[in-house]
């Protein structure tokens, strides 16, 4: 490819895994319900998008293996294939070819041996398929004696499920290289109208791009077409035979089937076409017919003025004139309701490339801390026009704050579709029955963690598959449903976004667990220890309790993986089981890795950032409770507060002031005091990362920036309350005893 074409290149193979992606999600779908139209032509326009696409890039080897796939999946639109249960599994594979060839695209490499040699024994395999298939025309031949006697009959034999149009209709949608191929659309027109009466030509333009990018060997247009003519099915198809290959027809015989009609209505592009240009556009009725319709319509809207009654829809007036069938009317109305839908909802879209994101995130971190300067030089010097500049300064960089963070902001929904293909492919692996459930989709949280989470989400999932489901006949032994269950939750919580994955298998067994941990020296002979903690000793690296190592699992590799990637994103992973009932992984993580709203706190000298979403209340310490008192938790209006002070926790010398500060923070369920000097208040927050030589310290998350120059560590919330939790295991019913003292 020549630089001229890297840009466009690059955008294609985007847009390619994106439709690769929506593809596998439709095939997935289908499986069980093969019966749904619009999966099916999703399935479509799909990989007919992709053919395209190629095809002005000249990839050659794509537009190929493509084409045969569209084939067989316009052989199923138009009913003339049935959607069985190992196509799925067929266009699946498909699916991950056609990823496959996109991806060594992408790494500018021409397809070797064994991707060629796999896309010919799948060509061979749809070919196959194709071969078995009805041929153009053969759901036709039995119609054109009937169209060349009497039609009438026909109808009468034919049943309800035809429309009663005694025209052909042809549909075509050239592909971008017939004129270089030596084709002439016009030149098949003109045939056409030697074989009868061509009644109602429609020019299809949706394709022609601005004048500036049209380039005049490429055909763009397509059309639609009604005629009258005595020919058969043999002879009307061949006047497409040499531009079958790269272009799409569709042709209905007269008394054509109605599922074919509302299939086209189906395809009709949605550029807010009225009823009745769609029904001509799809060849059920002519141009003439409707404007008999519409002049009817007109003169009985006159009439209902007089009388008061409500106008007739024009729908309503083409069925009672018997002019277009009523299921059609339905199907074209369904249509334009679908089309308004998608049209209001539909949002405008700009691809950015991340770097660009991510600068502009920088440099939004930046300005905010400039401001900041600038607020702290306006109060020393105490100008009053100055100090309010910078105040509505301030509150500007704020709003270009969250606009920006929201530009990274994704929903998760993408993520866990993913995991459709997983668990149906881990699940044929195994031989089990397993349901996924997806609640939670339209969570948002920022694109970097989405990035993250993808390895040990995967972790996650396929040891739930593996070890917490069982397979039918145990499960039908326990009395459960032979079908097993796995579900992804996502939902916001504290600040957080707390993300599920919960199977309703055999649960863990806490003596296995303890057992694994006493013969690794994990936990001491005798050692008592709570179900948390148990369940805690899973994630340890190494630590596994299976029989028996599998493709899939049972080396000890994974858990631990999870635990340290959920770590480096400032998060926490947390296990609950029920022995028998199942088992939930809990992950929590932080919406954002760049900006946050914090609260400053002080200690000795140093300065310290509290995330403000974790944090609860500000109390001033009692007097009972100062150092010489020995205390380490105080009553909170009757529950008990275990709490630390940031002086001995970091051990920052001089004398505590005489009036301390207690900052009440919570995280996962958990809350904890943090004794702190001043309280300076909110404080937009830049994260900056430590470096590798501070990443041992514990309870700092990051850095930032304050407007003075200085630094200010950034407080790991979960590792304090952690720490702060489990140095002190002061049970709650202590409260009544604190509240008596």
């Amino acid at each position: 490819m020549t630089d001229h074409f890297e840009d466009p290149l690059q955008t294609f193979i985007a847009e390619s895994r994106e439709l690769l992606q929506q593809m596998e999600d439709a095939l997935l779908e289908v499986e069980g319900n093969a019966d749904d139209p619009e999966t099916i032509n999703a399935i479509f326009r799909a990989a007919h998008t992709i053919k395209g696409s190629a095809g002005l890039f000249s990839l050659d080897h794509i537009v190929a293996f493509t084409h045969v796939a569209e084939s067989v999946l316009d052989r199923i639109r138009a009913h003339q294939l049935a959607f069985e249960p190992a196509f799925g599994a067929l266009f699946l594979e498909v699916c991950d070819q056609l990823g496959a060839l996109i991806d060594g695209l992408a790494a500018g490499e021409a397809p070797d041996d064994a991707i060629s040699a796999r896309s010919t024994a799948l060509t061979a395999r749809l070919q196959a398929v194709l071969d078995r298939g009805a041929t153009p025309g053969a759901q036709s031949a039995g119609t054109d004696a009937a169209v060349a006697g009497n039609p009438a009959e026909h109808l009468m034999a034919a049943g309800a499920d035809t429309v009663a149009s005694g025209l052909w209709h042809v549909s075509m949608r050239p592909g971008a290289d017939l004129l270089r191929n030596g084709m002439d659309p016009l030149s098949i027109l003109n045939y056409l109208g030697t074989l009868g009466e061509i009644v109602s030509l429609e020019t299809v333009i949706g394709g022609v791009p601005p004048l500036s990018a049209l380039d005049p060997e490429t055909c763009y247009l397509g059309f639609d077409l009604s005629f009258a003519s005595q020919a058969d099915a043999a002879t009307v198809n061949g006047a497409f035979d040499f531009v079958r290959e790269d272009s799409l027809v569709r042709i209905i015989p007269p008394y054509g089937p109605l599922d074919d009609y509302r299939a086209l209505v189906r395809d009709l592009p949605d550029d807010k076409l009225l009823l009745g240009e769609m029904l001509v556009r799809c060849g059920s009725l002519t141009a003439d017919e409707l404007a008999l319709a519409l002049r009817t319509q007109e003169a009985r809207a006159e009439a209902c003025q007089i009388t008061g009654e409500l106008p007739p829809l024009i729908g309503e007036v083409l069925v009672e004139q018997q002019l277009v069938d009523a299921p059609l009317v339905d199907a074209a109305l369904d249509h334009q309701q679908e089309a308004r839908k998608a049209r209001a909802g539909e949002p405008t879209l700009i691809r950015v490339d991340a770097a660009k994101l991510d600068q502009l995130i920088n440099l939004v971190g930046e300005l905010i801390i400039a401001g900041a300067g600038a607020q702290l030089v306006a109060r020393r010097v105490k100008v009053p026009a100055l100090v309010e500049a910078t105040g509505v300064l301030s509150r500007l960089v704020e709003d270009v704050r969250d606009s920006a963070l929201n530009l990274r902001m994704v929903q998760i929904g993408a993520t866990f579709s993913r995991f459709r293909r997983v668990v149906r492919d881990v699940a044929a692996e195994l031989g089990k029955d397993i349901q996924l459930d997806i609640r939670g989709g339209e969570t948002e949280l920022d694109k970097t963690v989405v990035e993250k989470i993808g390895d040990p989400l995967t972790h996650i999932v396929r040891n739930a598959l593996d070890h917490g489901i069982e397979p039918a006949d145990v499960r039908a032994a326990r009395g459960k449903p032979r079908q097993g269950r796995l579900s992804l939750n996502a939902y916001h919580e504290s600040g957080s976004i707390v993300i599920e994955v919960s199977d309703d298998g055999g649960g863990l067994r806490k003596e296995r667990i303890l057992q694994k941990a006493v013969e690794r020296g994990l936990v001491g002979e005798g050692q008592v220890l709570s179900d948390k903690e148990i369940f805690g000793l899973v994630f340890e690296p190494g630590f596994s309790t299976a029989a028996q190592v599998s493709n899939l699992s049972g080396r000890g590799v994974g858990m631990d993986v999870v635990k340290r990637n959920i770590l480096a994103l400032r998060g926490t992973v947390d296990l609950d089981s029920v022995e028998g009932q199942g088992t939930t992984v809990r992950l929590r993580l932080p919406l954002t890795l760049a900006i946050i709203e914090g609260f400053l706190i002080g200690a000795g000298s140093a300065s310290y950032v509290v995330p403000l979403e974790q944090v609860l209340e500000c109390i001033e310490l009692p007097e009972k409770d100062k150092p010489e008192q020995g205390a380490s938790y105080l009553n909170l209006r009757g529950e008990v507060l275990p709490f630390v002070r940031l002086r001995d926790l970091f051990d920052i010398p001089g004398e505590a002031p005489r009036r301390e500060n207690v900052v009440v923070v919570q995280y996962a369920g958990e809350r904890a005091g943090l004794v702190v000097d001043q309280l300076f208040g909110e404080f937009q927050t830049v994260i900056k990362p430590l470096g590798k030589v501070f990443s041992h310290i514990r309870c700092i998350g990051g850095s930032t920036i304050l407007g003075s120059g200085e630094v200010a560590l950034i407080l790991d919330v979960p590792g304090l309350v952690r720490q702060v939790t489990e140095r002190q295991p002061v049970s709650r019913h202590l409260s009544s005893t604190l509240s008596a003292a």
